[in-house]
Protein backbone atom coordinates (compact mmCIF):
# COMPACT_ATOMS: atom_id res chain seq x y z
CA UNK A 1 0.00 0.00 0.00
CA UNK A 2 2.91 2.37 0.75
CA UNK A 3 4.34 1.86 -2.75
CA UNK A 4 0.94 2.54 -4.31
CA UNK A 5 0.42 5.66 -2.21
CA UNK A 6 3.87 7.00 -3.09
CA UNK A 7 3.26 6.39 -6.78
CA UNK A 8 0.01 8.32 -6.57
CA UNK A 9 1.79 11.09 -4.69
CA UNK A 10 4.34 11.48 -7.46
CA UNK A 11 1.54 11.68 -10.02
CA UNK A 12 -0.07 14.39 -7.94
CA UNK A 13 3.16 16.39 -7.92
CA UNK A 14 3.11 16.41 -11.70
CA UNK A 15 -0.53 17.47 -11.69
CA UNK A 16 0.19 20.35 -9.33
CA UNK A 17 3.22 21.39 -11.37
CA UNK A 18 1.29 21.64 -14.64
CA UNK A 19 -1.69 23.24 -12.93
CA UNK A 20 0.59 25.97 -11.64
CA UNK A 21 -0.88 25.74 -8.15
CA UNK A 22 -2.37 29.22 -8.36
CA UNK A 23 0.15 30.60 -5.83
CA UNK A 24 2.63 33.42 -6.14
CA UNK A 25 5.92 33.65 -4.30
CA UNK A 26 4.46 35.65 -1.45
CA UNK A 27 6.45 38.79 -2.16
CA UNK A 28 9.68 36.90 -2.79
CA UNK A 29 10.44 38.02 -6.36
CA UNK A 30 14.02 39.01 -7.08
CA UNK A 31 15.68 36.00 -5.44
CA UNK A 32 15.16 32.74 -3.65
CA UNK A 33 13.86 32.79 -0.09
CA UNK A 34 14.51 29.82 2.20
CA UNK A 35 12.08 29.19 5.03
CA UNK A 36 12.48 26.79 7.94
CA UNK A 37 9.49 24.66 8.89
CA UNK A 38 9.33 22.56 12.07
CA UNK A 39 7.91 19.03 11.99
CA UNK A 40 8.33 15.75 13.87
CA UNK A 41 9.36 12.27 12.69
CA UNK A 42 9.31 13.32 9.05
CA UNK A 43 10.67 9.94 7.94
CA UNK A 44 7.33 8.43 8.98
CA UNK A 45 5.37 11.00 6.97
CA UNK A 46 6.04 10.34 3.28
CA UNK A 47 3.59 13.06 2.29
CA UNK A 48 5.72 15.84 3.87
CA UNK A 49 8.56 15.80 1.29
CA UNK A 50 5.88 15.53 -1.41
CA UNK A 51 4.13 18.60 -0.04
CA UNK A 52 7.45 20.47 -0.09
CA UNK A 53 8.36 19.45 -3.63
CA UNK A 54 4.94 20.35 -4.97
CA UNK A 55 5.01 23.69 -3.15
CA UNK A 56 8.48 24.56 -4.39
CA UNK A 57 7.48 23.72 -7.96
CA UNK A 58 4.45 25.99 -7.71
CA UNK A 59 6.49 28.68 -5.91
CA UNK A 60 9.95 28.73 -7.57
CA UNK A 61 11.07 31.67 -5.47
CA UNK A 62 10.78 29.75 -2.18
CA UNK A 63 12.74 26.83 -0.75
CA UNK A 64 11.65 24.88 2.32
CA UNK A 65 13.98 23.36 4.89
CA UNK A 66 12.45 20.97 7.43
CA UNK A 67 13.58 21.23 11.04
CA UNK A 68 12.98 17.62 12.02
CA UNK A 69 12.45 16.87 15.72
CA UNK A 70 11.75 13.48 17.37
CA UNK A 71 8.06 13.09 18.19
CA UNK A 72 8.60 12.61 21.93
CA UNK A 73 10.56 15.88 22.16
CA UNK A 74 8.62 17.99 19.69
CA UNK A 75 6.31 19.96 21.96
CA UNK A 76 9.06 20.85 24.42
CA UNK A 77 11.68 21.71 21.79
CA UNK A 78 9.29 23.75 19.69
CA UNK A 79 8.30 25.71 22.79
CA UNK A 80 11.97 26.37 23.62
CA UNK A 81 12.69 27.38 20.03
CA UNK A 82 9.81 29.86 19.90
CA UNK A 83 10.66 31.26 23.33
CA UNK A 84 14.28 31.70 22.23
CA UNK A 85 13.53 33.60 19.04
CA UNK A 86 14.34 30.72 16.70
CA UNK A 87 14.61 31.22 12.95
CA UNK A 88 11.76 28.73 12.37
CA UNK A 89 9.26 30.44 10.10
CA UNK A 90 6.29 28.06 10.12
CA UNK A 91 5.40 24.88 11.96
CA UNK A 92 2.92 22.09 12.38
CA UNK A 93 1.35 22.08 15.87
CA UNK A 94 1.43 18.48 17.07
CA UNK A 95 -1.17 18.93 19.81
CA UNK A 96 -3.87 21.34 18.70
CA UNK A 97 -4.62 22.55 22.22
CA UNK A 98 -1.08 23.99 22.46
CA UNK A 99 -2.10 26.67 19.97
CA UNK A 100 -3.70 28.57 22.85
CA UNK A 101 -0.50 28.78 24.89
CA UNK A 102 1.54 29.78 21.82
CA UNK A 103 -0.99 32.49 21.10
CA UNK A 104 -0.98 33.69 24.70
CA UNK A 105 2.77 34.29 24.34
CA UNK A 106 2.29 36.24 21.11
CA UNK A 107 4.09 33.63 19.03
CA UNK A 108 1.47 33.06 16.33
CA UNK A 109 1.01 35.41 13.40
CA UNK A 110 -2.48 36.81 12.89
CA UNK A 111 -3.57 35.24 9.60
CA UNK A 112 -6.94 37.01 9.37
CA UNK A 113 -5.99 39.59 6.75
CA UNK A 114 -4.22 36.97 4.61
CA UNK A 115 -7.23 34.67 4.75
CA UNK A 116 -9.55 37.48 3.70
CA UNK A 117 -7.23 38.71 0.95
CA UNK A 118 -6.73 35.25 -0.56
CA UNK A 119 -10.41 34.32 -0.39
CA UNK A 120 -10.06 31.30 1.89
CA UNK A 121 -13.41 29.96 3.08
CA UNK A 122 -13.02 28.67 6.63
CA UNK A 123 -16.21 26.63 6.24
CA UNK A 124 -14.20 24.25 4.05
CA UNK A 125 -12.53 22.96 7.22
CA UNK A 126 -15.72 21.32 8.57
CA UNK A 127 -15.87 23.37 11.75
CA UNK A 128 -12.19 22.86 12.69
CA UNK A 129 -10.86 26.32 11.79
CA UNK A 130 -13.04 28.11 14.33
CA UNK A 131 -11.02 26.47 17.11
CA UNK A 132 -8.05 28.69 16.25
CA UNK A 133 -9.81 32.02 16.41
CA UNK A 134 -8.78 34.03 19.47
CA UNK A 135 -10.00 37.59 20.02
CA UNK A 136 -11.46 37.49 16.48
CA UNK A 137 -8.03 36.66 15.03
CA UNK A 138 -7.34 33.39 13.18
CA UNK A 139 -3.85 32.27 14.18
CA UNK A 140 -3.61 28.77 12.63
CA UNK A 141 -5.25 26.68 9.92
CA UNK A 142 -6.03 22.95 10.16
CA UNK A 143 -3.88 20.76 7.89
CA UNK A 144 -4.92 17.18 8.58
CA UNK A 145 -7.43 15.47 10.81
CA UNK A 146 -8.69 12.20 12.21
CA UNK A 147 -12.24 11.63 13.31
CA UNK A 148 -14.44 8.87 14.66
CA UNK A 149 -16.38 6.53 12.40
CA UNK A 150 -18.05 3.16 13.00
CA UNK A 151 -16.21 -0.06 12.11
CA UNK A 152 -18.21 -3.26 11.73
CA UNK A 153 -17.68 -6.97 11.08
CA UNK A 154 -19.66 -8.17 8.07
CA UNK A 155 -19.44 -11.86 9.02
CA UNK A 156 -21.14 -11.28 12.38
CA UNK A 157 -23.97 -9.35 10.76
CA UNK A 158 -24.36 -11.94 8.01
CA UNK A 159 -24.48 -14.77 10.55
CA UNK A 160 -27.18 -12.94 12.51
CA UNK A 161 -29.15 -12.14 9.37
CA UNK A 162 -29.11 -8.45 10.26
CA UNK A 163 -28.51 -5.57 7.85
CA UNK A 164 -25.21 -3.72 8.15
CA UNK A 165 -25.14 -0.44 10.12
CA UNK A 166 -26.57 2.54 8.27
CA UNK A 167 -24.99 5.94 7.83
CA UNK A 168 -27.82 7.57 9.78
CA UNK A 169 -28.10 5.91 13.17
CA UNK A 170 -28.58 7.42 16.62
CA UNK A 171 -26.75 6.18 19.70
CA UNK A 172 -29.91 4.55 21.14
CA UNK A 173 -30.32 2.73 17.83
CA UNK A 174 -26.70 1.62 17.99
CA UNK A 175 -27.27 0.20 21.47
CA UNK A 176 -30.30 -1.73 20.23
CA UNK A 177 -28.44 -3.01 17.18
CA UNK A 178 -25.56 -4.22 19.35
CA UNK A 179 -28.00 -6.33 21.36
CA UNK A 180 -29.37 -7.93 18.20
CA UNK A 181 -25.98 -9.15 16.96
CA UNK A 182 -24.49 -10.26 20.29
CA UNK A 183 -24.18 -14.05 20.41
CA UNK A 184 -22.38 -16.94 22.08
CA UNK A 185 -20.54 -17.11 25.36
CA UNK A 186 -17.10 -17.57 26.81
CA UNK A 187 -14.11 -17.43 24.48
CA UNK A 188 -16.33 -17.69 21.38
CA UNK A 189 -18.67 -14.86 22.32
CA UNK A 190 -19.33 -12.21 19.69
CA UNK A 191 -19.96 -8.82 21.27
CA UNK A 192 -22.40 -6.54 19.50
CA UNK A 193 -20.43 -3.44 20.46
CA UNK A 194 -17.07 -2.36 21.81
CA UNK A 195 -16.22 0.74 23.81
CA UNK A 196 -12.49 1.06 24.39
CA UNK A 197 -11.21 2.04 27.83
CA UNK A 198 -10.38 5.63 26.87
CA UNK A 199 -12.78 8.10 28.43
CA UNK A 200 -13.16 9.50 24.92
CA UNK A 201 -15.16 6.43 23.97
CA UNK A 202 -17.97 7.58 26.24
CA UNK A 203 -17.42 11.30 26.72
CA UNK A 204 -16.86 12.07 23.03
CA UNK A 205 -20.47 11.30 22.19
CA UNK A 206 -21.54 13.98 24.66
CA UNK A 207 -19.48 16.70 22.92
CA UNK A 208 -20.40 15.52 19.42
CA UNK A 209 -23.17 18.10 19.09
CA UNK A 210 -20.71 20.98 19.45
CA UNK A 211 -22.65 22.47 22.35
CA UNK A 212 -20.33 21.28 25.12
CA UNK A 213 -16.63 20.68 25.78
CA UNK A 214 -14.67 18.78 28.40
CA UNK A 215 -13.68 22.14 29.94
CA UNK A 216 -17.06 22.72 31.54
CA UNK A 217 -17.71 22.49 35.25
CA UNK A 218 -21.09 20.78 35.04
CA UNK A 219 -20.82 17.37 33.41
CA UNK A 220 -24.44 16.33 33.53
CA UNK A 221 -24.39 16.18 29.72
CA UNK A 222 -22.14 13.09 30.03
CA UNK A 223 -24.85 11.19 31.92
CA UNK A 224 -26.86 9.62 29.04
CA UNK A 225 -23.70 8.13 27.56
CA UNK A 226 -22.44 6.72 30.85
CA UNK A 227 -25.89 5.23 31.40
CA UNK A 228 -25.69 3.64 27.95
CA UNK A 229 -22.20 2.26 28.59
CA UNK A 230 -23.17 0.78 31.96
CA UNK A 231 -26.39 -0.71 30.54
CA UNK A 232 -24.49 -2.37 27.72
CA UNK A 233 -21.85 -3.60 30.12
CA UNK A 234 -24.50 -5.13 32.38
CA UNK A 235 -26.30 -6.66 29.40
CA UNK A 236 -23.10 -8.20 28.09
CA UNK A 237 -23.36 -6.52 24.70
CA UNK A 238 -19.94 -4.91 25.23
CA UNK A 239 -16.89 -6.15 27.11
CA UNK A 240 -16.91 -4.87 30.67
CA UNK A 241 -14.34 -2.23 31.51
CA UNK A 242 -12.70 -4.24 34.29
CA UNK A 243 -11.96 -7.19 32.00
CA UNK A 244 -10.54 -4.93 29.32
CA UNK A 245 -8.20 -3.27 31.82
CA UNK A 246 -7.19 -6.41 33.70
CA UNK A 247 -6.57 -8.51 30.60
CA UNK A 248 -5.03 -5.63 28.67
CA UNK A 249 -7.39 -6.16 25.72
CA UNK A 250 -6.70 -3.60 23.01
CA UNK A 251 -9.39 -2.47 20.61
CA UNK A 252 -7.33 -3.50 17.59
CA UNK A 253 -6.90 -7.12 18.65
CA UNK A 254 -10.56 -7.41 19.67
CA UNK A 255 -11.75 -6.24 16.26
CA UNK A 256 -9.10 -7.93 14.11
CA UNK A 257 -9.71 -11.30 15.77
CA UNK A 258 -13.39 -11.09 14.79
CA UNK A 259 -14.84 -10.83 18.30
CA UNK A 260 -16.64 -7.51 17.85
CA UNK A 261 -19.56 -6.59 15.58
CA UNK A 262 -19.35 -2.79 15.86
CA UNK A 263 -16.77 -0.40 17.25
CA UNK A 264 -16.56 3.40 17.18
CA UNK A 265 -12.93 4.31 16.54
CA UNK A 266 -10.82 6.88 14.73
CA UNK A 267 -10.02 6.98 11.03
CA UNK A 268 -6.40 6.15 11.86
CA UNK A 269 -7.46 2.53 12.42
CA UNK A 270 -8.30 1.60 8.85
CA UNK A 271 -4.63 1.64 7.78
CA UNK A 272 -3.89 -0.84 10.57
CA UNK A 273 -6.70 -3.15 9.42
CA UNK A 274 -5.46 -3.10 5.82
CA UNK A 275 -1.88 -3.76 6.92
CA UNK A 276 -2.83 -6.73 9.13
CA UNK A 277 -4.99 -8.27 6.43
CA UNK A 278 -2.22 -7.84 3.85
CA UNK A 279 0.19 -9.58 6.22
CA UNK A 280 -2.21 -12.46 6.74
CA UNK A 281 -2.60 -11.61 10.42
CA UNK A 282 -6.37 -11.03 10.21
CA UNK A 283 -9.21 -12.34 8.08
CA UNK A 284 -11.83 -9.87 9.25
CA UNK A 285 -14.38 -8.84 6.61
CA UNK A 286 -14.92 -5.26 7.60
CA UNK A 287 -16.91 -2.24 6.67
CA UNK A 288 -17.30 1.31 7.94
CA UNK A 289 -20.25 3.63 8.45
CA UNK A 290 -20.85 7.14 9.73
CA UNK A 291 -20.50 7.51 13.51
CA UNK A 292 -23.87 7.28 15.29
CA UNK A 293 -25.17 10.67 16.37
CA UNK A 294 -27.17 12.02 19.30
CA UNK A 295 -30.91 12.35 18.83
CA UNK A 296 -31.64 15.75 17.33
CA UNK A 297 -28.19 16.04 15.75
CA UNK A 298 -27.71 15.65 12.02
CA UNK A 299 -25.91 12.57 10.70
CA UNK A 300 -22.35 13.45 9.74
CA UNK A 301 -21.49 15.31 12.93
CA UNK A 302 -18.54 13.60 14.55
CA UNK A 303 -15.66 14.08 16.98
CA UNK A 304 -11.99 14.21 16.17
CA UNK A 305 -8.71 16.03 16.35
CA UNK A 306 -6.66 18.13 13.98
CA UNK A 307 -3.07 19.07 13.25
CA UNK A 308 -2.93 22.80 12.50
CA UNK A 309 -0.18 24.91 10.94
CA UNK A 310 0.93 28.36 11.99
CA UNK A 311 3.43 31.07 11.09
CA UNK A 312 5.95 32.20 13.72
CA UNK A 313 5.08 35.78 14.61
CA UNK A 314 8.81 36.50 14.95
CA UNK A 315 9.58 35.27 11.44
CA UNK A 316 11.29 37.69 9.06
CA UNK A 317 9.84 35.79 6.11
CA UNK A 318 6.16 35.87 6.91
CA UNK A 319 5.00 36.23 3.30
CA UNK A 320 6.77 33.08 2.15
CA UNK A 321 5.83 31.21 5.33
CA UNK A 322 2.18 32.10 4.80
CA UNK A 323 2.31 30.84 1.21
CA UNK A 324 3.55 27.48 2.49
CA UNK A 325 0.88 27.25 5.17
CA UNK A 326 -1.77 28.25 2.63
CA UNK A 327 -0.56 25.57 0.20
CA UNK A 328 -0.40 22.75 2.76
CA UNK A 329 -3.84 23.56 4.20
CA UNK A 330 -5.32 24.33 0.79
CA UNK A 331 -6.80 22.18 -1.99
CA UNK A 332 -3.39 21.12 -3.35
CA UNK A 333 -2.18 20.01 0.06
CA UNK A 334 -5.44 18.17 0.68
CA UNK A 335 -4.92 16.07 -2.46
CA UNK A 336 -1.43 15.09 -1.35
CA UNK A 337 -2.54 14.18 2.16
CA UNK A 338 -5.35 12.05 0.74
CA UNK A 339 -3.07 10.25 -1.72
CA UNK A 340 -0.82 9.39 1.22
CA UNK A 341 -3.71 7.81 3.10
CA UNK A 342 -4.17 10.68 5.56
CA UNK A 343 -7.33 12.69 5.98
CA UNK A 344 -6.93 16.37 5.15
CA UNK A 345 -8.73 18.84 7.37
CA UNK A 346 -10.09 20.44 4.21
CA UNK A 347 -12.12 17.58 2.79
CA UNK A 348 -14.44 17.37 -0.17
CA UNK A 349 -15.86 14.62 -2.32
CA UNK A 350 -12.67 14.29 -4.38
CA UNK A 351 -10.19 14.07 -1.50
CA UNK A 352 -12.40 11.61 0.35
CA UNK A 353 -12.76 9.58 -2.85
CA UNK A 354 -8.96 9.33 -3.09
CA UNK A 355 -8.91 7.68 0.34
CA UNK A 356 -12.04 5.58 -0.16
CA UNK A 357 -10.60 4.15 -3.39
CA UNK A 358 -7.23 3.25 -1.89
CA UNK A 359 -6.29 -0.46 -2.07
CA UNK A 360 -7.88 -2.44 0.75
CA UNK A 361 -10.62 0.04 1.66
CA UNK A 362 -14.08 -1.59 1.88
CA UNK A 363 -17.01 -0.92 -0.40
CA UNK A 364 -19.09 2.04 0.66
CA UNK A 365 -16.18 3.87 2.32
CA UNK A 366 -16.85 7.15 0.55
CA UNK A 367 -20.32 7.50 2.08
CA UNK A 368 -19.02 6.48 5.50
CA UNK A 369 -16.27 9.11 5.47
CA UNK A 370 -18.60 12.01 4.75
CA UNK A 371 -18.63 14.57 7.57
CA UNK A 372 -20.53 17.79 8.11
CA UNK A 373 -18.91 18.93 11.34
CA UNK A 374 -15.98 17.79 13.49
CA UNK A 375 -16.07 18.72 17.17
CA UNK A 376 -12.67 18.58 18.86
CA UNK A 377 -12.41 15.95 21.56
CA UNK A 378 -10.00 18.27 23.38
CA UNK A 379 -10.75 21.95 22.85
CA UNK A 380 -8.01 24.50 22.29
CA UNK A 381 -7.95 25.95 25.81
CA UNK A 382 -5.69 26.57 28.78
CA UNK A 383 -5.33 23.67 31.27
CA UNK A 384 -7.07 21.22 28.93
CA UNK A 385 -4.44 18.53 29.54
CA UNK A 386 -4.96 18.72 33.32
CA UNK A 387 -8.73 18.53 32.98
CA UNK A 388 -8.48 15.65 30.51
CA UNK A 389 -6.28 13.63 32.87
CA UNK A 390 -8.72 14.20 35.71
CA UNK A 391 -11.66 13.08 33.59
CA UNK A 392 -9.79 9.89 32.77
CA UNK A 393 -9.36 9.09 36.45
CA UNK A 394 -13.02 9.66 37.24
CA UNK A 395 -14.09 7.77 34.12
CA UNK A 396 -12.36 4.62 35.36
CA UNK A 397 -14.11 4.83 38.73
CA UNK A 398 -17.53 5.11 37.06
CA UNK A 399 -16.93 2.27 34.62
CA UNK A 400 -15.60 0.03 37.41
CA UNK A 401 -18.70 0.95 39.46
CA UNK A 402 -16.57 2.15 42.32
CA UNK A 403 -18.72 5.28 42.31
CA UNK A 404 -22.19 5.89 40.91
CA UNK A 405 -22.60 7.85 37.71
CA UNK A 406 -24.04 10.81 39.59
CA UNK A 407 -21.25 10.79 42.16
CA UNK A 408 -18.61 10.50 39.45
CA UNK A 409 -20.05 13.46 37.55
CA UNK A 410 -20.13 15.49 40.75
CA UNK A 411 -16.49 14.61 41.38
CA UNK A 412 -15.60 15.69 37.86
CA UNK A 413 -17.35 19.03 38.34
CA UNK A 414 -15.64 19.69 41.68
CA UNK A 415 -12.18 18.79 40.42
CA UNK A 416 -12.61 20.72 37.17
CA UNK A 417 -13.42 23.87 39.15
CA UNK A 418 -10.34 23.32 41.31
CA UNK A 419 -8.08 22.92 38.27
CA UNK A 420 -9.45 25.88 36.36
CA UNK A 421 -9.56 28.24 39.37
CA UNK A 422 -5.93 27.78 40.35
Amino acid sequence: MKNTALAVLMILITAVVFAGGGNDSGGTSGGTVTIQVANWDTANMPYVPVLIQAFETANPGVKVEIVDIPSADYNQKLTVMLNGGSDVDAFWIKEADMAKSFNNRGQLMDLTANIRRDGINLNDFNGLAENFVFDEKTVALPARTDYYIMYYNKDIFDAAGVAYPSNNMTWPEWEQLAARVTSGSGNTKKYGGFLHTWQACVQNWAVQDGKHTIMETDYSFFKPYYEMAIRMQDAGTIWDFGTLKTAGIHYSSAFLQGNVAMMPMGTWFFSTIIDRINKGESKVRWGISVLPHPAGVEAGWTVGSTTPMAVNNASKKKDAAWEFVKFVTGPEGAKIYAAGGSLPARSNSQTLADIANAPGMPEGSLDALQVKHISLDRPVADLVADVNNMLGEEHSLIMLKQVSIDQGLQNMARRSKQIQNK
